[in-house]
């Protein structure tokens, strides 16, 4: 629950931020406080990270107390607010209050989704903005695509949801001492030099307090590439996989987060901290062979026509990779293919596509030996799923309700690879079948690991999911490039084989 003030308190309060506010007086404005313009800092070989999220909202788990802590063991903190306030001390704590709104807005737009990846929930943005429509991609939950309400559009009123939002308080960071709160606009500059812990955790140094398009507020990181990569590699492929696999990481983490670095642009930041980019937590102990990786390969990314690449990875493909067209609701990228993945003797064995049901249990049923990547838990998967279940994942979607009932699945169409691309989900009602096409698939029916999949009835309540990897399949499979390093391939060699016409180039950094 976010700080209360009875209605003196609250006067009082006013008149002490009125009056502090009055006392601190600066030149100081947002724009110098921060490039929010991500194309500048990418150039300078920064990444900025969105830590956390949604902070002083309803559901923000990080704020103890709807309060955030700033200590440094060495020397002293610097805040520097937009509306001029500077502050230095050992510790800073800041707050949330909610400060009643004058002339309170109600904001309406129609929403469309949600999308099982920004990717998809893009493709959807660039066809309104086909048809001369203002769109904004956001991610309050889910990925959205948002377009301001009007009257005229009732194709749209009727399909999508219709939001309409009343700001009667505004979230309002304050800086608390002992004897007064200070309040604090955004981006809100926290620096020192020595590292930071914030909450008991020590993230490093060069930290903003930005405001949303969600009424709440994102704790973020200015980071240099190969800092973040330290950040990310022990946990997308893991510190001990083989050197020339954590360098082919460390390339390709590179490479995505430079590509995708407008994900979170309506934000003022790069990229999250979690799978929705690449999963990120600040390093406690420099691990050594993660930092060779890294300076190894500093600044290599991985280019097509002299451009970055949008460097997709994942688990494992079992056995057989993914173009992004099969994967998401985009168009293909040149550099993705879709091939078997293993040994030369394997590829003269099997061959593409692989079509039909038929096919893809004679694939799945096939010897994992030569395949790359055949150690993964989850290259060969099975999954007894009940009606109920898949019922309950419809319901909780929005797909169908309560007293609906699934009546048969059936995959009527697949990709290059076998991959499921649309899944049709009958129910008892009459004419009423659900189609999931692509990510969807694994959105709603979260229980699927990847989609490589056959799909049989056991019974009126029971269906036998089987399949194979883990991930969309697109790009470098991560047990592959461990398995493929494990034989004495290079990085080099790795990449090459994951992303065909792609190129190794230095990207140029600006000085600073």
């Amino acid at each position: 629950m976010k700080l209360k003030f009875a209605f003196f308190n609250l006067f009082l309060g006013c008149i002490s931020l009125l009056l502090i506010n009055t006392k601190f007086t600066s030149n100081v404005k947002g724009e110098e406080l921060l490039n929010v313009h991500t194309n500048t800092e990418i150039k300078k070989g920064n990444f900025l990270i969105g830590l956390k999220q949604y902070l002083g909202g309803e559901n923000d788990s990080f704020s103890k107390k709807q309060n955030i802590n700033f200590t440094t063991d060495k020397g002293f903190l610097n805040l520097i607010s937009s509306n001029g306030i500077k502050h230095k001390s050992k510790e800073i704590n800041i707050s949330w209050v909610d400060i009643p709104i004058k002339n309170p807005k109600t904001i309406e737009r129609i929403v469309f989704g949600p999308f099982a990846s920004y990717e998809s929930a893009k493709k959807q943005a660039e066809k309104l903005k086909d048809k001369g429509f203002d769109t904004t991609v956001a991610y309050p939950k889910n990925w959205e695509v948002w377009i301001p309400f009007e009257d005229d559009l009732p194709e749209f009123k009727l399909k999508n949801k219709i939001s309409r939002k009343i700001n009667n308080f505004q979230i309002t960071p304050v800086l608390r001492s002992e004897y007064s709160l200070m309040k604090l606009e955004g981006p809100i500059y926290i620096t020192a030099q020595d590292d930071i812990t914030i909450n008991g955790v020590n993230f490093g140094k060069n930290f903003y307090l930005l405001k949303d398009l969600y009424g709440t507020w994102t704790l973020v990181q200015k980071i240099e590439f190969d800092d973040y990569l330290a950040g990310v590699l022990p946990y997308e492929i893991g510190p001990n996989s083989p050197l020339e696999a954590l360098k082919a990481q460390a390339v390709i983490a590179r490479t995505w987060g430079i590509f995708n670095s407008h994900r979170f642009n309506m934000d003022k930041y790069h990229l999250c901290t979690t799978t929705q980019c690449q999963v990120y937590k600040p390093p406690r102990i420099t691990n050594k062979k993660v930092q060779k990786a890294i300076e190894a390969t500093s600044n290599l990314i991985l280019t097509y026509r002299n451009q970055p690449i949008n460097a997709f990875y994942h688990g494992s493909n079992g056995g057989v990779s993914a173009t992004a067209g099969e994967s998401w609701q985009i168009q293909d990228y040149s550099y993705f293919n879709s091939f078997i993945d293993g040994s030369k003797s394997l590829n003269n064995n099997f061959k593409l596509p692989i079509k039909s049901e038929s096919d893809v249990n004679n694939f799945l049923d096939f010897d994992k030996e030569d395949f790359y990547g055949s150690n993964h838990s989850l290259f060969r998967w099975n999954k007894k799923i009940s009606s109920s279940e898949i019922k309950e994942k419809l319901i909780k979607n929005k797909l169908i309700n309560i007293n609906d009932d699934v009546f048969d699945l059936n995959s009527i169409e697949r990709g290059f690879s076998g991959r499921v691309t649309k899944l049709a989900i009958q129910t008892n009602k009459v004419n009423k079948s659900i189609v999931l096409v692509k990510d969807d698939i694994r959105r709603v029916l979260n229980f699927i690991p990847s989609n490589l999949f056959t799909i049989n009835k056991l019974s009126d309540d029971l269906w036998l999911f089987r399949g194979g990897g883990f991930g969309h399949g697109v790009g470098l499979s991560q047990s592959g490039a461990i398995e493929m390093a494990k034989l004495g391939f290079s990085y080099e060699q790795i990449l090459n084989h994951y992303y065909g016409d792609a190129k190794l180039k230095k990207f140029e950094i600006l000085s600073q």
